[in-house]
């Protein structure tokens, strides 16, 4: 299709509007797609959803309907009646005589395996009470505790109870217990206290049979993680009870995330707009070739991703889709956040326009966070790295704090944790949230050991410590065994738990290794990270990239949480110990470096205080202590106090103190934490408000920002959040007793600004909150009329 490539010089054609795809009604529906080098296009109809993508010329069941083009590349039909239940594709025709059919980018729900977009009334899919589903708020990103979850794993164990496993209803089953009374399912999400479940891909994609539900053939699994997208905006049928009916899947994926906000828990979306699983088969190459897809200097596919391919996101049309895209799961499914793999592929403006415009038109709390790394080499020239979200609102996986805790991902290679000496400066730099590193705030570093990518926290500590022998585990390869046979003996023969008694459990090297780790990153500065299973010590039998390893390998067997009880309550005691406690999340550089105090960083310890109720905590002062020697060890505690009150060590994880320790020393048992409080009392307010009400008169509110200074919490980049009465409005937070903090209101990073001299808030008029309203173009520090004080 040579003669219908589209360069970047081609997007002269941009389409603003917000109606592209299927637009439903019982009495007729619009029908609009972008193919600006087409001859000619036509809707084609069917009455089923078809058993291979097929091609309308050969098929009595198509009916075709010429589209008339309109501006900017969008070709448009209007078909009276309800077609509620059919299926479409579009016909497309180029000048050379090249025909190809395809199903809409842009579907909302597609026919099984994605082979045919679907006509469906999506308001019929919403469950009761869908319209009052409301997301929990959160205040901040680092009030989050993120646990990074497979659709299927969670439930396909026979040890789940769960009736309905592997499926998007498998979230919709409470009152689960195992024999001992353990919760299950959702049930255990909610008990064990994290904020966010990261589900990885859940939209269409290519490589599971939606129709199979059993494997082909022994050792062939029907699995994937799903990194390979073939419909944006519909979900994966293989997680739903009926994937032939388009409407079930996104009825089911609904009652998931009606279900886990019932319980306090919001959901954030794995998203994959850096590749298609296909460029030919893929979702844009048949309506405008060339354009979706990076190219290198010779004209050949550019390889960032490592599968083949990477879209063109700095292209505007691209970049519309993405934006699309997340807008759609924002308001369609009521998503809270999105993950994105390989966020070094998109660039850094598409990255600001969609931390903007989600946040101040659709939810002002979503949580974003990504990849800030590549597959492979790139022509892209501004790549999201570690580094470029500084102030831009969104966070990155801190792998330097990754590295330093474990060593090297896959192999042998030590870490903190797992006995290389001569890490505490690099633990040190992670656990003040990377502001001395690559961030400017502890909201822009999500803070983990591992996700489903590489060894897992149990495997890795194995390891490291040589014993990938000892508990026979296979050898595999893309999910095989590398010598043939049944990967389900192999797995059943191999022990990832040899050497443990349940009955000292948390005395075992291993376990508090792997305690360590976790205990490390949930009392960090940041945005805490974990994979699931990490607190059942979960195992994936030594399996590095298992990706389409199938059940036997990733289904988590939920018979280890009677198994590993101690490990589970010692988790839920952390993590519930960064939620009661805000000295741990700390919001602002300011704040931590006025509040974070090492007094040890040496000799395999590292030791720091949270001071003067750090972050309006009622506890005054907080020691942490971390222990990465195999063998006791003495070390000092502040002068601040000569009596501390212990609620962390080697035994467990409590909110309340179980015992003291009096002097200015303490014993740290190997391979374990302590955290201790001193004073319990009421603290001063942590911040006050200040809200910022910008009033534009062209109304156009893109890329602007403010920056501020001498907030005593957080410094520099500001964004709007939200919309109100018309008027863009920022929240700043400053210390107490600030009597003034001076700002700017800028484009982007200084492209323009409104004013011409800096401008400062009066903050002594009030101990709480203050309300200013700024119009634009004026200079005059009297145009911010106080609104309330």
């Amino acid at each position: 299709m040579k003669s219908n490539y589209m360069n970047a010089e081609s997007a002269a054609e941009i389409y603003e509007g917000r109606d592209l795809g299927l637009s439903y009604t019982p009495d007729g529906s619009i029908f609009k797609v972008w193919a600006p080098t087409a001859s000619a296009v036509s809707l084609v109809l069917y009455n089923s959803g078809g058993e291979e993508s097929g091609n309308a010329e050969w098929s009595e069941d198509a009916r075709l309907t010429y589209m008339l083009r309109r501006d900017s590349g969008v070709w448009q039909v209007r078909i009276a009646g309800d077609l509620k239940g059919k299926f479409y594709m579009y016909r497309v025709v180029y000048a050379d005589g090249t025909i190809r059919e395809a199903a809409d980018p842009y579907s909302n729900a597609v026919s099984a395996n994605g082979l045919r977009s679907a006509i469906i009334d999506i308001r019929e899919t919403d469950p009761e009470g869908w319209e009052l589903d409301v997301p929990r708020s959160m205040e901040h990103p680092v009030d989050a505790v993120l646990y990074e979850l497979h659709v299927r794993d969670f439930s396909i164990h026979e040890s789940s109870g769960i009736s309905v496993k592997g499926k998007y209803k498998a979230f919709t089953e409470t009152s689960l217990s195992d024999s001992k009374g353990n919760t299950l399912g959702i049930d255990h999400l909610s008990e064990l206290g994290i904020t966010h479940v990261h589900l990885l891909p859940v939209f269409d994609f290519q490589t599971v049979d939606e129709l199979q539900q059993r494997d082909a053939a022994p050792g062939e699994n029907n699995y994937n993680w799903g990194y390979d997208p073939q419909h944006y905006n519909s979900p994966e049928g293989s997680y739903s009870t009926n994937p032939s009916d388009p409407a079930v899947r996104v009825h089911e994926f609904k009652e998931m995330v009606q279900a886990l906000h019932r319980q306090g828990i919001s959901v954030v979306m794995d998203v994959v707009y850096n590749h298609t699983y296909s460029v030919e088969k893929g979702p844009f190459e048949a309506f405008a070739p060339g354009y979706f897809y990076r190219h290198d200097y010779a004209g050949r596919l550019s390889n960032g991703s490592g599968v083949g391919n990477e879209l063109a996101t700095e292209r505007p049309m691209v970049r519309k889709f993405i934006k699309d895209s997340l807008r759609h799961w924002a308001e369609e499914y009521h998503i809270d956040g999105f993950r994105f793999d390989l966020m070094g592929l998109i660039d850094t403006a598409t990255m600001r326009e969609i931390i903007e415009e989600l946040r101040l038109e659709v939810n002002p709390n979503l949580i974003v966070y990504g990849e800030p790394w590549t597959g492979g080499d790139s022509p892209l020239t501004s790549k999201t790295l570690k580094g470029a979200q500084r102030g831009k609102g969104y966070a990155v996986f801190n792998d330097n704090f990754r590295s330093a805790l474990k060593g090297d991902s896959d192999g042998w290679g030590r870490g903190y944790v797992t006995g290389e000496m001569g890490k505490e400066g690099a633990i040190a730099a992670g656990i003040i949230g990377a502001v001395h590193d690559f961030a400017d705030s502890p909201a822009e570093t999500v803070n983990y050991t591992t996700a489903h990518d590489n060894l897992n926290l149990w495997d890795k500590m194995l390891a490291a410590q040589g014993m990938r022998q000892d508990c026979r585990f296979p050898d595999l390869d893309n999910g095989r065994l590398k010598n043939g046979g049944s990967l389900e003996e192999a797995v059943a023969n191999a022990d990832p738990y040899i050497g443990i008694t349940e009955e000292n459990l948390l005395d075992n090297e291993t376990v508090r290794r792997s305690l360590l780790a976790g205990g490390i990153v949930l009392t960090s500065q940041g945005i805490p990270f974990l994979h699931a299973g990490d607190e059942l010590l979960r195992s994936k039998f030594g399996d590095h990239n298992s990706y389409r390893s199938g059940d036997a390998i990733n289904a988590i067997r939920w018979s280890n949480k009677a198994r590993f009880l101690p490990v589970f309550e010692y988790y839920k005691g952390l993590i519930a110990l960064r939620r009661n406690h805000p000295a741990f999340r700390l919001r602002g550089r300011q704040e931590i470096e006025r509040s974070l105090e090492f007094f040890r960083c040496d000799g395999g310890v590292v030791s720091y205080i949270l001071k003067n109720h750090a972050g309006g905590d009622v506890w005054k002062n907080i020691v942490v202590l971390f222990n990465a020697n195999p063998w006791e060890v003495t070390t000092v505690l502040p002068s601040c106090s000569e009596q501390w009150n212990v609620v962390v060590d080697h035994t467990r994880a409590e909110l309340e103190s179980f015992r003291k320790v009096e002097g200015t020393e303490v014993q740290i048992e190997g391979l374990s934490m302590m955290v201790l409080y001193d004073e319990c009392g009421e603290p001063r307010p942590r911040a006050k408000r200040v809200e910022v009400h910008y009033e534009r008169s062209d109304g156009d509110y893109r890329g602007w920002n403010l920056w501020v200074w001498g907030t005593g919490i957080q410094d520099g980049q500001c964004d709007f959040r939200y919309m109100e009465d018309g008027r863009a409005v920022a929240v700043i937070e400053v210390l107490p007793e600030t009597r003034s903090i001076g700002y700017i209101l800028r484009v982007n990073d200084w492209e323009a600004r409104d004013g011409s001299t800096d401008r400062f808030i009066d903050c002594s008029k009030s101990d709480q909150e203050i309300k200013v309203l700024i119009s634009d173009n004026s200079n005059s520090v009297d145009t911010k009329l106080p609104m309330t004080s």
